[in-house]
């Protein structure tokens, strides 16, 4: 079997858009998925061609809501039972991941249980891009193939040629992403503090470091309601930025967001299209990662080194 032959790539409902892109790259065709939607909202998986003897690569991303995780759940089991030779889930945004340790007592430990369930489900292989923690590879008993946003961000915010750059961290617990972008661009690294009393509100906030007349970028793993990240940019504009960006691998943009952004001292917001933006904002741009995908299942399929497709 010739390798173009050997592998086919399926896509869940959430990531078509990505998936299409990953399969244009790969110059192979996207393969034949019937989902069937019930009226009571449960819905079943079916292959519309034989996957039989073939290495499956499943494309999906798992943000809320639970229905896109439900859905590669039986994507997986109907590979496994139409018997697939292998079955890779390829999830660009891996969702839960916040959840990865018992931070107070009598709490779940949701990447661990999403771990469990894609394994029980017959996953072979995950890969995927920026878990939020990186220790979250350890809750599979599979290879994980982990990826960064990096080999598309730092790219374009070299494009842009800034003079007087600074690198800086939302939060102390984002220092060592931020760490590696200011050590590959050669540039001083400044560090926000924040004191979150509750999940999504950040009382207060002070910055550790020098940012006036620079032109700062902040870096992150995902922007959610876009709190941290906008008092960031404005705390740091009236220290004397000249400029305020961010970028994140993950847009997950929820609630009051994009308002946020918009009103915000950020010039732009930088994200890849491993979730779908379908608000409107004119600072959000993103950037496609289909390529980085497209040659992670390449190396997967020929075996390979992934590592080598790291900036930093």
């Amino acid at each position: 079997m010739s390798e173009r032959n050997s592998y086919m790539v399926f896509s869940g409902t959430a990531t078509k858009y990505l998936a299409e892109k990953i399969c244009q790259s790969l110059n192979c065709p996207l393969g034949k998925l019937q989902i069937t939607k019930f009226s009571d909202g449960e819905f079943a998986v079916s292959y519309e061609e034989s996957i039989r003897g073939r290495d499956i690569f499943l494309v999906q991303s798992t943000f809320p809501n639970s229905d896109n995780l439900m859905e590669l759940l039986l994507m997986i089991d109907a590979a496994k039972r139409a018997s697939a030779r292998t079955i890779n889930a390829v999830i660009p945004y891996f969702g839960w991941a916040r959840q990865d340790r018992k931070d107070k007592p009598r709490v779940s430990i949701g990447a661990k249980l999403i771990a469990d369930l894609l394994s029980v489900a017959g996953v072979n292989r995950v890969i995927t891009m920026d878990l939020h923690a990186d220790q979250i590879q350890g809750f599979f008993n599979e290879p994980v193939d982990h990826l960064y946003g990096s080999g598309v961000i730092l790219p374009y915010l070299q494009s842009l040629q800034l003079e007087d750059l600074v690198i800086a961290s939302p939060d102390v617990g984002g220092s060592k992403r931020a760490n590696t972008y200011a050590k590959y661009l050669g540039c001083p690294l400044v560090l926000c503090n924040k004191t979150r009393p509750r999940a999504n509100v950040v009382s207060s906030m002070q910055i550790i470091g020098d940012v006036e007349g620079k032109n700062v970028v902040i870096v992150d793993d995902m922007v959610d309601t876009a709190g941290t990240i906008t008092k960031a940019a404005d705390l740091m504009k009236e220290h004397g930025a000249k400029t305020v960006r961010a970028c994140a691998s993950h847009c997950v943009m929820s609630g009051p967001a994009s308002e946020r952004v918009q009103e915000s001292a950020l010039e732009e917001i930088v994200f890849t299209d491993s979730i779908p933006y379908t608000q409107r904002c004119a600072k959000v741009k993103q950037l496609s990662v289909a390529d980085t995908f497209a040659e992670a299942i390449r190396r997967v399929i020929n075996n390979q080194s992934i590592s080598d497709l790291y900036l930093i």
